[in-house]
């Protein structure tokens, strides 16, 4: 029989903050509601350390706040704080942009464009899910291709602040995401013009700022 490979810790881990993840930001664990290690460990399959040590970093990225011997619970959204989130995560796109076009194959800008097919598909469905998933998608090639880990995991730490509001404000997050920015962003990656690119991020990023302010 060959050799099984353990499943490492960390992996565990991973899972587990992923899964809380996703329900905090899609809201089928709501704001102000308590979590308990235990009856997620037990939901999730999974003992109490991995869930443990995904409380400790939802905790440190906002999502959930604790109270030593008392409660862990999920934050409430505040419109200062997403913001906030929202400025750093654009910064970084613009740095990101201002690296990766000039690095650009044709075939990650063909890819950039198909993910923006879908995104759009998914806009006139109405399906908020496929649609973020894709914008992630098409804007992760410039992630990729930038080779920031810093920045990628910065970017990657904010933006599920930024996703609670968005999936609250349903039609005006897809409005600032739209296609038709997409697509000037893909033409000005296709024409490796670095500062048209920056512009455009800025444009979609900026509109996400503004979103924090709205009701």
């Amino acid at each position: 029989m060959p050799a099984i490979k353990p499943v490492h810790r960390t992996l565990l881990r991973d899972q587990a903050y992923e899964a809380i993840r996703d329900a905090i930001v899609s809201g089928d664990i709501p704001p102000g509601a308590v979590v308990r290690d235990a009856e997620l460990a037990q939901e999730l399959g999974l003992s109490r350390a991995p869930v443990r040590e995904a409380f400790s970093r939802l905790v440190d990225e906002g999502l959930l706040e604790t109270k030593p011997q008392s409660y862990t619970r999920v934050t409430v959204l505040v419109a200062a704080e997403v913001r906030h989130a929202a400025a750093v995560v654009r910064v970084l796109h613009e740095l990101v942009a201002r690296t990766a076009v000039p690095l650009l194959a044709r075939e990650d800008v063909e890819e950039m464009r198909e993910a923006n097919t879908r995104f759009a598909a998914a806009v006139r469905a109405g399906d908020l899910d496929a649609a973020l998933g894709e914008d992630d998608a098409l804007h992760d090639v410039l992630v990729r291709v930038a080779g920031n880990g810093a920045a990628a995991a910065t970017i990657a730490r904010y933006t599920p602040l930024i996703r609670r509001l968005e999936r609250r404000r349903f039609g005006d997050a897809l409005s600032c995401r739209s296609a038709d920015l997409h697509e000037r962003l893909i033409d000005a990656c296709g024409a490796r013009d670095v500062e048209g690119a920056v512009a455009v991020t800025t444009e979609i990023w900026r509109a996400l700022e503004e979103l924090a302010d709205g009701p």
